[in-house]
């Protein structure tokens, strides 16, 4: 047969004791002080002892009572951690935010212009290719997103954009005949990966994979390791240290457009206000086109 030490008798023993008196536990706890009463009584059939040696001015625990308070004081107060865990405090908003990878530099600002503009906001943060964030803002597992692709999502609710960033290619590769260059791509599905292909495509230059994967911290490593040449923000050189490539290549694909995505599942119009101009602000270093 299983006890089960209720949290409301507990906290009605431990507010007793800290305020002194009955009378300002109930007023504390918003119950009537009858019911304070009874809570003790039930603790008090618990430990087969008065809880209480004195409930006058002068309050004195038992010794049952005192060593009740002990457990009672660890278990109001993991119940306090728990329920402070996953019920926030009132008038805590809280919302989830995608950056793509190549936008996820700007992180610091961002967090910090969304911290002074709504300091009651808890911010989830996930980055990653913009069409991985695409597809969790559809299933509506991100509120926002920041995003870099060729073209507006016609499968949210919202798309804001934000401007156009210049594009560059990056790299010095290591292992190459001079004629056929090697590419370090991402995997499909990217979008960007399509349009520097068809850039290729359309000119002279014949090209191979010399390296592909789906994380830029993967596609940064080949670049720098002379791998192939990848095509990136303008401000890769900054950004990540990554060579300008010295070859004469094709313009590259681009400006493309900066995204402000927003989830159907979000009807907060001040949300949506305060990270559009927080985004907007954090993402002025990158080259967007005037």
């Amino acid at each position: 047969m299983f006890h089960d030490l209720q949290i409301n008798r507990l906290r009605a023993l431990v507010t007793v004791v800290d305020l002194g008196g009955f009378r300002r536990a109930a007023e504390a706890l918003h119950v009537t002080q009858p019911a304070v009463s009874q809570q003790i009584r039930q603790l008090s059939t618990l430990v087969k002892a008065p809880i209480f040696l004195s409930t006058g001015r002068d309050l004195q625990l038992s010794q049952q009572g005192n060593e009740l308070l002990g457990y009672a004081r660890r278990i109001v107060a993991l119940n306090d951690e728990a329920v402070g865990r996953f019920l926030p405090p009132s008038g805590t908003v809280r919302f989830s935010l995608g950056v793509g990878d190549q936008l996820a530099e700007a992180l610091p600002e961002i967090l910090g212009l969304l911290a002074n503009a709504m300091p009651n906001a808890q911010v989830s943060v996930r980055t990653g290719p913009s069409e991985s964030l695409e597809s969790q803002l559809v299933s509506r597992r991100l509120d926002l997103g920041l995003l870099l692709q060729s073209r507006p999502s016609a499968s949210t609710a919202t798309s804001i954009e934000l401007g156009r960033i210049k594009m560059d290619w990056f790299g010095q590769p290591a292992h190459s005949d001079g004629s056929v260059l090697p590419l370090t791509l991402f995997t499909e599905p990217n979008t960007l990966r399509g349009r520097i292909l068809d850039v290729f495509d359309a000119s002279a230059v014949p090209w191979r994979v010399g390296y592909e994967g789906s994380e830029l911290i993967g596609l940064r490593a080949a670049t720098k390791a002379g791998l192939g040449v990848s095509c990136l923000v303008a401000n890769g050189d900054e950004l990540w240290g990554l060579p300008k490539t010295e070859r004469e290549l094709p313009p590259p694909p681009g400006p493309l457009p900066v995204i402000m995505a927003v989830s159907p599942g979000v009807s907060s119009p001040q949300i949506v206000r305060v990270a559009r101009r927080t985004l907007q602000s954090a993402l002025r270093g990158y080259p967007f086109v005037e």
